[in-house]
This record gives C-alpha cells, sequence and structure tokens, in this order.
C-alpha cells in the first residue's frame, strides 16, 4: 500500500487519530499535511516527522480556510491525491445548554469546512482521480444526550457523504465515504471523560457490552483501517458509510451487565 509521491491532506491531524492517520500515511511514503488548532502540536509531529510534511494551523470555523489549506497544500506538492475530513468540536451539551452560538460553531468546523474543503480540493483529486474520507460518528444515527448539536453535525456529514460519493464518483472519478467511529481511546477523549468525573483509570474499566475485545479503540487501530480508504485501495466503493466499532451498531439488543 505504497503512498510514495502522493499528497494527503488530513484536517485535525496534530493529535488523536488524525496523527495516527497522519503518521502511517507518512510512513507509507506519501507527502502530508499537518493541520490543527495548537501551533506547539503541529510543531511536535511535523519535526519528528522532518520531511515532506507542510504544517498549518487554519481555523476551520472561518469561510477562506478550505480555499487557503488546499491552496497552501498544492502549492507546497504540487497536487493533491487523499483528503482526510477529520477535525471535528465535540460540544458536550444537551438542550438547555445548547445555543446559537454554539450551533453555528460546530456546524462550521464539522459540517460546513468538509464541505467546501471537499470543492476546493476536488479539481486536483479530479486529476489523481483521488479519494476523500470523512471522519464521521455513531452518533449520526441518534447520538447521547449531551451530544445533541455534534450529533447533529455528523449525520448532516453522512448526508453529505452519500450525495457526493454518488455524483463526484461519477462525473469526476473521486471516491467519497465515511467512516462512523465508534469509542476511540483518544487522548482528547481521556481528559473529557475525567472531566466528567469519571476516575483516571476509566478506559481499564470498560464493561464487556461496551468493549466485548477488553478494551475500546486505539487511534492507530482507526488509522491502520483508514489506510486502504485513503490510498485507493478500495475502489470502486464510493457513497459508502462503514461503522467502525466493535458491534452492530444498528439493531443491536442492549446486553445487560
Amino acid at each position: 500500500m505504497n503512498l510514495a509521491g502522493k499528497t494527503v491532506l488530513i484536517t485535525g491531524s496534530a493529535t488523536g487519530i488524525g496523527e495516527a492517520m497522519a503518521r502511517l500515511c507518512h510512513a507509507e511514503g506519501a507527502n502530508v499535511v499537518i493541520h490543527g488548532k495548537e501551533e506547539k502540536e503541529v510543531e511536535r509531529i511535523s519535526d519528528d516527522l522532518s520531511e515532506r510534511v507542510l504544517r498549518r494551523t487554519d481555523d476551520l470555523s472561518d469561510p477562506a480556510s478550505p480555499n487557503c489549506l488546499v491552496e497552501a497544500t498544492i502549492n507546497a506538492f504540487g497536487g493533491l491525491d487523499a483528503l482526510v475530513n477529520n477535525a471535528a468540536m465535540i460540544s458536550r451539551k444537551d438542550l438547555d445548554a445548547s445555543d446559537t452560538v454554539l450551533f453555528d460553531y460546530d456546524f462550521a468546523v464539522n459540517t460546513r469546512a468538509p464541505l467546501f474543503l471537499i470543492k476546493a480540493a476536488l479539481p486536483h483529486l479530479s486529476e489523481s482521480k483521488g479519494n476523500i474520507l470523512n471522519i464521521g460518528s455513531i452518533n449520526s444515527y441518534c447520538g447521547e444526550r449531551n451530544l445533541l448539536v455534534y450529533s447533529m453535525t455528523k449525520g448532516a456529514l453522512l448526508t453529505m457523504t452519500r450525495n457526493l460519493g454518488d455524483t463526484l464518483h461519477r462525473e469526476n472519478g473521486v471516491c467519497v465515504n465515511q467512516f462512523n467511529l465508534g469509542w476511540v481511546l483518544s487522548p482528547n477523549e481521556i481528559t473529557a471523560k475525567i472531566a466528567e468525573g469519571l476516575p483516571e483509570d476509566w478506559p481499564e474499566r470498560i464493561p464487556p457490552n461496551l468493549a466485548p475485545c477488553g478494551r475500546i479503540m486505539l487511534p492507530e487501530e482507526i488509522a491502520r483501517i483508514a489506510l486502504p480508504w485513503i490510498s485507493g485501495e478500495t475502489r470502486p466503493v464510493s457513497g459508502s458509510v462503514i461503522d467502525v466499532e466493535q458491534y452492530p451498531v444498528i439493531g443491536r439488543n442492549p446486553v445487560k451487565e
């Protein structure tokens, strides 16, 4: 699965799942755009990988960011072969705590930015017959009480993937697919759960009904599963939404402790 000479743009690639995907793609020979909110994190990974990287800290809530990010990628590497829309805001708010500012910001980052990144990248992906992988969530089907707006953004992303997975494959030769991720042990998730009141060793206490293999999934595992979709090994599949979890997400009967 050699990516030598190819260019991959991964948003939110300065931590967690995005970082794991960026590192794996780079190890396979790709030029990689390292994108994140914190310049320190972007520099940490870029310095570690050393070569074939572009550092970016574009604010995805800014309507101008998609064009700027794609333009910088083309200027640095001369083309684009894969786009991974991974960056997302996970606002842990229920209906009572939600407001219009939260709604607009989360949709701007989680839904609007991926759409217009695809639009900006399409001329270049059409040339390379490239691939798009959108990172969604199993919360797109309903979501937890305190993930209301986040779940809505991922539901919209799912519809976008299926729509563009049809039209862009047929008209431009670009495959568009989506992973709906389940529970992943990312650094941000560890911190968030502790902030919600769970003990520091909470990852070791996951019940079997939520983690049949004995633990929740790791960012490196998500990267390994994503690699064929990023590299194009899964072509000509397009418009598919794949649930990436340890159990059947839809139709599963609850398992009591």
